[in-house]
């Protein structure tokens, strides 16, 4: 964990960050791209997401090692579903991004794994990584993976771990390493940028509030 001084959204194209795991935060980039633009969101139709893209989107890069992102998942992300997504106002997009503790390569692995067979199942997942953080080591996770996804889902763990231990699904999780070092992101988490109308306004990393997301969006807060 690394705390870092916030830096004030002043004007389109700002970054902020507050206390956050992993490293240093980034620049992603002047407003106006459009997300179909902004490197962040390259291979956008391939990425997890809830919601149209046809309004605004939630863009994050999240580690499931890092308790700040289990924190924005707990409590900013229901918010992010209840106002922008369910309404159809917009869209949450996530990408997997395993900076912070060893155990979310393998994590990120079995999660990529996971979507190419079932988007739920996906969602499940992610779930419990961050619901049991504190539980899993490097030498463990696939292990406590196969037997979630046994029990809780109609995948075939054994399959997903398997082709999360051979890297089947490698080109999707060094793809999302490779936006955020396109667009500049930095290693600080959770990262979450922010496409008002379609259109990026700024971006944030580490503590980020429901509250600056709603005002950057103008949805309810």
């Amino acid at each position: 964990m690394q705390r870092r001084r916030f830096l004030t959204l002043a004007g389109t194209g700002a970054v902020g960050s507050l206390a956050g795991c992993g490293g240093s935060g980034g620049s992603a980039g002047e407003g106006g791209q459009s997300l179909r633009e902004h490197p962040a969101a390259a291979g956008l139709d391939a990425l997890p997401r809830r919601g149209p893209l046809d309004g605004h989107a939630v863009l994050t890069f999240e580690d499931p090692s890092c308790s700040r992102c289990r924190a924005f998942h707990e409590d900013v992300v229901p918010e992010i579903r209840s106002n922008v997504v369910d309404p159809g106002e917009g869209a949450y997009i996530l990408r997997t991004y395993p900076v912070v503790y060893p155990w979310g390569e393998p994590a990120t692995q079995a999660l990529a794994s996971t979507y190419a067979r079932s988007d739920p199942a996906f969602w499940s997942l992610l779930d419990h990584y961050f619901t049991n953080q504190g539980q899993f080591e490097a030498d463990d996770v696939l292990d406590r993976t196969e037997a979630f996804l046994g029990a809780e889902t109609d995948l075939d763990g054994g399959a997903v771990v398997a082709d999360a231990e051979s890297e089947t699904h490698d080109e999707a999780v060094r793809g999302n390493l490779a936006a955020a070092d396109d667009a500049g992101l930095g290693r600080t988490t959770p990262v979450v940028l922010l496409f008002r109308d379609g259109e990026y306004v700024t971006s944030a990393n580490g503590s980020v509030s429901y509250d600056l997301i709603a005002e950057t969006l103008g949805v309810d807060g």
